[in-house]
């Protein structure tokens, strides 16, 4: 993820940048980042959860959107991202022609040295203020490490973090996979360096 213009960018700019660029670009406070780029095993740890995900929440009122899908998670343009999955159990959300999440109750972000600074530290913050949201999970594509933000009242969360071997709950839909799961695949250590970025 790189910081594409370093003038300020109006929300008209945007929509208007969006409009004509094949990039997906979240936007911040005049800011906007481009999301293109990933690696293999960023595009594995998702396409498991996803799938994971996909498969417990079957039949049921929640439901999964990929990155495609923009999120809102303070109800207006200003921000607007572009999570690995998102899990909203609000059928408005989903509905029609809906182009935008505003009610997420689940959020991962896949870390990768490019988005570290910002998903642990402005998206944790916005996301803790999204009353809709219930849990924060981080994955580590450096180390076999999952690290969950819980909500456990009003403005009260728990953080817990799970490594190799573990079993990683989301309570917030009721899932329990265990971290072999996840990280299925992937050559990622199931332990790296305590030098390492993320």
């Amino acid at each position: 993820m790189t910081l594409q213009y370093d003038h300020w960018i109006s929300l008209e700019e945007y929509h208007e940048i969006e409009r004509n660029s094949d990039i997906k670009y979240e936007y911040s406070d005049g800011h906007i980042y481009d999301m293109s780029g990933g690696t293999f095993e960023h595009s594995d740890i998702a396409l498991n959860l996803s799938t994971a995900l996909k498969t417990h929440l079957r039949g049921k009122v929640c439901k999964v959107a990929n990155s495609d899908m923009k999120v809102l998670p303070l109800g207006d343009e200003n921000p607007s991202y572009y999570p690995d999955i998102t899990v909203t159990c609000s059928p408005e959300d989903y509905r029609g022609n809906s182009t935008a999440i505003r009610s997420p109750r689940l959020i991962v972000e896949v870390l990768s040295p490019s988005t570290t600074y910002r998903d642990r530290g402005e998206k944790l913050r916005v996301y803790k203020a999204c009353e809709s949201m219930e849990e924060y999970v981080m994955v580590s594509t450096r180390r076999q490490e999952v690290e969950v933000y819980r909500r456990e009242g009003t403005n009260e969360w728990k953080d817990v973090q799970y490594t190799a071997d573990q079993h990683v709950t989301l309570a917030s839909i009721g899932l329990t996979i265990s971290v072999a799961e996840i990280y299925a695949k992937t050559d990622v250590p199931a332990f790296a360096s305590m030098l390492s970025a993320d």
